[in-house]
């Protein structure tokens, strides 16, 4: 009796799929799906979301087809080659009037290695307990940043370079990149459709809080995050402020 009262696996599927439309891209986005996080020793309950880019012949379908359409595909769509981006929602993000988030970049080596190269892993999980602390906020861990946006790949060759002294706005350069290649369009689709109140920003750097409210993200304020500071990272710290005009508040000063 109680199996005949189950909804059909792709009903409850259907129920967990937004396709937020935007101008310049729509993106689906799955979720809430309850995930229980160790922090700190406790375990925190976050809610889930993940998001996929939505291509132009999906979009041409009607809306009852697009759901339908996406997960047939999905079997060919070879998305284990292409990382994609997630979000962790925590408290009441879309209501409650003062919420955080932090847009935190991939970082292969620091988030899973947890390498001191860099300080990202002691931002990813200080950020989350930020959030925790604050009563409400979302984490967006954004797939296609790693390297500030040249990949994984590049990142290594950026990384041999620095061994041999270049620091790393000129390892990027010198590989034809950019020195910030990072793009938000996407995850301020998503925050869109989570929240329409103000956020405050968790980062250091100026130019993503310019970034985000250029491209409409309702962004008030922002909280610095330093941290996790070595002799493996002091020079690449010291290169972001002097180079990519990183706020140096919070930073300490010999």
């Amino acid at each position: 009796m109680i199996e005949a009262v189950k909804k059909h696996p792709l009903q409850i599927i259907k129920e967990k799929i937004n396709l937020v439309t935007h101008p310049e891209g729509s993106v689906f986005i799955v979720g809430p799906i309850t995930l229980p996080v160790q922090l700190d020793g406790e375990t925190v309950q976050f809610k889930w979301y993940s998001w996929l880019k939505a291509d132009d012949e999906i979009l041409g379908l009607p809306h009852d087809k697009q759901v339908d359409t996406l997960l047939q595909s999905l079997p060919t769509a070879n998305l284990a080659d292409h990382q994609q981006s997630s979000v962790l929602v925590y408290g009441d993000f879309d209501e409650r009037e003062d919420a955080v988030i932090r847009m935190h970049s991939i970082c292969h080596t620091g988030d899973i290695f947890g390498s001191k190269r860099c300080d990202c892993g002691f931002q990813l999980k200080q950020s989350m307990k930020m959030i925790v602390d604050k009563g409400a906020g979302a984490l967006f861990y954004l797939a296609n940043h790693e390297g500030r946006g040249i990949g994984l790949f590049s990142k290594s060759l950026a990384y041999l370079l620095q061994e041999e002294g270049l620091d790393t706005v000129e390892a990027n350069e010198y590989l034809g990149f950019e020195d910030d290649a990072r793009n938000y369009d996407d995850a301020i689709k998503v925050l869109t459709y989570l929240r329409s109140l103000p956020v405050t920003l968790i980062t250091n750097n100026p130019n993503k809080v310019e970034a985000l409210q250029r491209a409409g993200a309702n962004v008030s304020g922002r909280i610095p995050l330093w941290g996790d500071i070595s002799e493996y990272n002091k020079h690449y710290l010291e290169t972001k402020m002097e180079k990519a005009g990183h706020f140096r508040g919070g930073y300490p000063v010999e």
